[in-house]
């Protein structure tokens, strides 16, 4: 569980990387491999405490991890906002900020949303062990 605010996503980011780092040996198969499942876990908290934030709720980070994949998992209580991943003509070529699900969407072999009862919604990643 995390607090919905910048620092709350930054201090989870850094939970997530300490625990993958105890376990590289058996969960990621390079550095190339950390750093992907390092940004996946930094964009999707992020945008749990940007766009998922209630007051007086936390986020949760969940890591799965088995033989074939590792699976991130952010649940927030707005299921209501549902991510949605904006086209090239959307973002600004100058802008600092909108294109964090694109880069989820390049960078995880597969991503989506599910709701999470009573009214949040989980958004996860997934990549595969090479």
């Amino acid at each position: 569980m995390f607090p919905t605010t910048a620092r709350g996503a930054h201090t989870a980011r850094h939970a997530a990387e300490a625990w993958l780092a105890t376990v590289a040996v058996t969960s990621v198969d390079d550095d190339d491999g950390m750093a992907t499942a390092s940004l996946l876990i930094a964009e999707l908290t992020a945008n749990a405490a940007l766009h998922g934030r209630v007051q007086g709720r936390n986020a949760r980070l969940a890591l799965t991890l088995t033989a074939e994949t590792l699976r991130i998992e952010v649940t927030d209580a707005r299921g209501e906002r549902l991510p949605a991943t904006p086209s090239d003509a959307e973002t600004e070529g100058d802008g600092e900020s909108g294109r964090g699900l694109l880069l989820v969407a390049s960078l995880a072999d597969a991503w989506g949303c599910e709701s999470y009862p009573p009214g949040g919604k989980t958004v996860w990643a997934q990549c595969a062990r090479r």
